[in-house]
């Protein structure tokens, strides 16, 4: 009862779905860095995710692990499962899956392999969708490229019985938060526009985990406007005594840390800082 896509290459993989489920992210998606990703759903047998993955990590390819796992699994008809490793993608769709149902895989491990699938969706354009928006965001980063995909089956009708929970799940060995390998991990689980509150939520996500960009030097006029606006926070600061303590104060607080850097500000932290302050 969802549609998803699960992609990657590299040491980058991922999955995006959404659902008219209860915490669909509680469920449906897997992946583990440099190894591969899985969507179980339809019915989902969760020990799918646990089974592919180690599969992935022997070094089987995508149709052999699908092909494995529900050869081994008498209710295999009811079952819909994607998988992306290595050595490229693989899609399984059960005869007893309710209509409309299917996927589609493609992709290369240049670009990255996908596998597109969904069941009781308003039709086969949900998952064409998907395809269409993942190869038109080549060369965007794993995560927006999943989520482009995941907006694309969403306005094309998506789960034909609605909306209700949705999930990006992305990893990279050396990624996210203190090099956990964990990306992205966001979870929508009640919400009736929940493919779009996951866009919202990533957003955020790259906002408070993501790099320093745009750097501008604190110095001169800028150092002090930032330093006013500090100000007009709370944050004290004598003219002359040193802003970038202060800004690390300020950005403690609002979880903007990781973007600090003794080069100067961060565009998006002085984008928020100006936001917080009356423009």
């Amino acid at each position: 009862m969802t549609f998803s896509i699960v992609a990657g290459a590299g040491t980058a993989y991922g999955v995006a779905v959404a659902s008219k489920f209860l915490a669909v992210g509680s469920v449906v998606p897997a992946a583990l860095p440099g190894v591969g990703a899985v969507a179980t759903q339809s019915f989902a047998k969760v020990s799918y995710k646990a089974d592919s993955l180690a599969l992935l990590k022997a070094g089987a390819s995508a149709d052999d692990v699908v092909a494995r796992i529900t050869a081994a699994d008498p209710l295999r008809e009811t079952r819909q499962v994607g998988v992306v490793g290595a050595l490229g993608a693989a899609t399984f769709t059960g005869a007893e899956c309710n209509a409309w149902a299917g996927g589609v895989t493609g992709g290369d491990a240049t670009d990255g392999w996908y596998a597109a699938q969904g069941n009781i969706l308003v039709g086969p354009e949900v998952v064409a969708e998907m395809e269409r928006a993942w190869l038109a965001s080549s060369g965007m980063p794993l995560a927006r490229r999943l989520l482009a995909a995941l907006l694309a089956g969403d306005a094309a009708g998506g789960d034909s019985r609605g909306r209700q929970g949705a999930a990006l799940y992305v990893v990279e060995d050396g990624g996210g938060y203190d090099a956990s390998g964990v990306v992205v991990d966001l979870r929508v689980d009640d919400h009736p526009r929940a493919a779009e509150e996951l866009a919202r939520l990533l957003d955020l996500n790259d906002l408070y985990f993501g790099p320093p960009e745009d750097v501008q030097p604190l110095e001169g006029t800028l150092a002090d406007e930032v330093a006013d606006r500090l100000r007009h926070l709370g944050y004290g600061l004598e003219p002359g005594s040193d802003v970038a303590t202060a800004l690390a104060d300020w950005a403690g607080v609002e979880n903007y840390e990781l973007r600090l850097t003794p080069d100067g500000i961060d565009g998006r932290v002085l984008a928020a800082l100006r936001a917080a302050t009356g423009g």
